[in-house]
């Protein structure tokens, strides 16, 4: 009985843990503006770039970046926004490493985030900011040594 009674304890604190709270939900619909897809405007000439997000679920949201030169795929990150716990991550997915990489978003607002995983080697931080049809997402070390693409929204 106690063995029942130890178990049944411990389902219901995972269970509880593993629910986002309704602050967490409400800053993960903040994020709906990137449920697009977005053409990246500053790429050396006779390269097109795009990055594509879509809802998978409830509390998924799917990306996909893709850089072509001329017809030939030069490079693909399968990308994510996701809930788990009570925390938002950005999912950074490229061929380069063993395993996805998690970002935890460390500020939300209707027009942008900031995630980071100061553990990982490069990207530190990764940021994106809407301002009207314009996105900017930014990958840095957290100091000087930054990347920015730019993007406009696809019709």
């Amino acid at each position: 009985m106690k063995a029942a009674i130890l178990f049944l304890s411990l389902f219901l604190f995972t269970s509880i843990q593993d629910k986002p709270s309704k602050q967490t939900k409400r800053d993960f619909k903040k994020l709906e503006w990137i449920l697009s897809k977005w053409e990246r405007t500053n790429v050396q000439p006779g390269t097109t770039a795009f990055e594509s997000w879509q809802k998978s679920s409830k509390y998924v949201y799917t990306g996909m970046g893709v850089t072509l030169k001329g017809s030939d795929t030069t490079f693909v990150e399968k990308l994510r926004i996701e809930i788990k716990g009570d925390a938002i991550y950005y999912v950074a997915d490229v061929k380069q490493n063993a395993a996805p990489t998690y970002f935890k978003m460390t500020k939300i607002s209707e027009s942008g985030f900031v995630s980071e995983n100061p553990d990982h080697d490069f990207p530190k931080m990764i940021s994106y900011e809407l301002e009207g049809n314009n996105l900017t997402a930014v990958i840095s070390d957290g100091g000087d040594q930054k990347m920015g693409f730019l993007f406009v929204k696809g019709k």
